[in-house]
């Protein structure tokens, strides 16, 4: 049995949740997701509290199992209270600004890189080095942030870059360590 799969997932107040065919769509305060979920997979909504259960013990399927549960879980988690993903800017002259909607980063480049947000994500600059990326989908939050750390990702001598919020880069020795 899926130590995962297993667990019931508890719907919060002010969050409405629909199955039909094996299609979950939840809806909250910070938006609406849909999901859909492998015919496999049973689900079953009972007095706010979701259970998934599985059609036999292959592989294949228990394995599902945990990952429908998780997906669900994120949902109902995503419409409530929200993802958010921290970057930092390090670096002699690089810092992020708003212009609008979109981000313009200098990031030591001869030009101004500007990202526009996709649907769903908001950015945010607290302050000249940090940039905020929120959403209620996790997937979606973690995939742009990927996306803007990919400008600039950060170098292994001086580590300058953009980096998440607490990620620690292993800096090496530069020529001068061989003596």
């Amino acid at each position: 049995m899926s130590r995962i799969g297993k667990m019931p997932v508890t719907i919060p107040a002010g969050v409405e949740f629909k199955c039909e065919d094996n299609l979950v769509t939840v809806k909250g305060p910070k938006g609406t997701l849909t999901q859909k979920i492998h015919p496999n997979i049973t689900v079953k909504c009972d007095a706010g509290v979701v259970t998934f259960e599985r059609s036999n013990d292959e592989k294949f399927n228990r394995s599902l199992h945990g990952l429908s549960r998780n997906l669900v879980a994120n949902m109902v988690e995503g419409v409530s209270k929200g993802f958010s993903k921290s970057l930092e800017v390090n670096g002699v002259g690089y810092r992020v600004q708003m212009d609008g909607k979109n981000l313009v980063m200098n990031l030591g480049y001869s030009h101004q890189v500007v990202v526009e947000p996709v649907e769903g994500i908001t950015i945010e600059c607290p302050g000249p080095n940090q940039i905020v990326i929120s959403g209620p989908d996790k997937q979606k939050v973690g995939q742009f942030a990927a996306e803007v750390r990919e400008k600039r990702p950060p170098e292994p001598y001086k580590g300058k870059g953009i980096r998440y919020a607490g990620e620690v880069v292993r800096l090496k020795e530069g020529k001068s360590g061989k003596k």
